[in-house]
């Protein structure tokens, strides 16, 4: 296991330094100077070039990427162009929320969208499996930003249940932060458990076709016993697959979301930063990104190795 473990980190570098070059290219043929806007409205020509001097910007490109790239190493990510703080520091505290809001809505996706494919796969062409499907469509077709204002003004405007936005962190007082989270965490969780649902049906009809399941039914095991320990043990490797894929796609920030509900995370950071030009928070933000989904990638690349002994017979 530490051998492949190792293989796959292998992987991973060549594949964030490929992440790393786009970003700061990408970012240098953005429009606008941000330095332009730090200058402020009588834009000193002597203060402009103290800036663009104290960020470094006169640099060579190669060389301003090599400062960059070797900042990351050691953990350094720059320091903000619009609050002069660390980038490590703003990403450190907005990526709390964003794990909350990530957690909760992949649980509340999992637990709609992996017994609801259950269901759709063993009652295939019946009502039950019709229904889940038209609910799965409908997840994914309706758009997060309209899903979260008809919950405002229903929950909380007209109902009063919950409130309509803010953030307060789960270990200052739980109860609150579970109510200030738990819609924009439904809002985010529909099209997850859409997704799910599809391909655990699709990963069940498979597995329910194979030959040892119905060997499995012709000893006389209970149906319960065939579809949760034979068929959905067997059937759980894509599952973790998409799930890995879609958290990582979470911790990247909700950005309509958390504007809605008004929620200080990841996608409200990037906004802030984008508009404001600050290019160092938003090249942080996406190579912290781009860490998450390789994170995940490789636990979904163990899991996949603990659940299938076929796997492990093979490092």
């Amino acid at each position: 296991m530490p051998v492949y473990i190792g293989k796959r980190l292998l992987v991973a570098i060549p594949t964030l330094l490929i992440i790393s070059i786009f970003v700061f290219s990408l970012q240098k043929l953005l429009p606008g100077d941000p330095i332009l806007a730090m200058a402020g409205e009588e834009r000193d020509p002597a203060t402009i070039e103290f800036l663009r001097e104290k960020y470094h910007l006169n640099d060579p490109i190669i060389t301003q990427y090599l400062s960059w790239v070797g900042g990351i190493l050691v953990g350094d990510f720059g320091v903000s162009l619009r609050t002069n703080q660390p980038v490590l520091e703003l990403i450190g505290q907005k990526l709390p929320v964003t794990i909350q809001l990530a957690v909760m809505a992949m649980i509340l996706a999992m637990l709609i969208g992996i017994p609801a494919g259950i269901l759709a796969a063993v009652y295939k062409n019946r009502t039950l499996d019709y229904v889940a499907n038209v609910v799965a469509l409908s997840g994914l077709s309706i758009p997060n930003f309209w899903l979260g204002i008809m919950l405002i003004l229903l929950v909380s405007v007209n109902l009063g249940w919950l409130p309509a936005s803010g953030y307060e962190s789960i270990f200052v007082d739980p109860v609150r932060s579970l109510k200030t989270m738990i819609m924009p965490a439904f809002v985010l969780s529909t099209a997850l458990a859409a997704q799910l649902m599809r391909h655990t049906r699709s990963a069940m009809l498979g597995v329910l076709s194979s030959d040892y399941i119905r060997t499995a039914r012709a000893k006389g095991l209970s149906p319960r016993e065939v579809i949760l320990s034979h068929t959905f043990r067997n059937a759980l490797l894509p599952i973790i697959t998409l799930s890995a894929l879609l958290f990582g796609e979470l911790l990247g920030g909700a950005v309509l979301t958390e504007q809605i509900f008004t929620i200080p995370g990841f996608g409200k950071l990037t906004v802030d930063a984008v508009f404001t030009r600050d290019y160092a928070v938003v090249q942080g933000i996406v190579m912290c990104t781009a860490i998450g989904f390789i994170v995940m990638n490789l636990i979904a690349d163990i899991l996949y190795v603990l659940l299938n002994p076929r796997l492990r017979a093979t490092l």
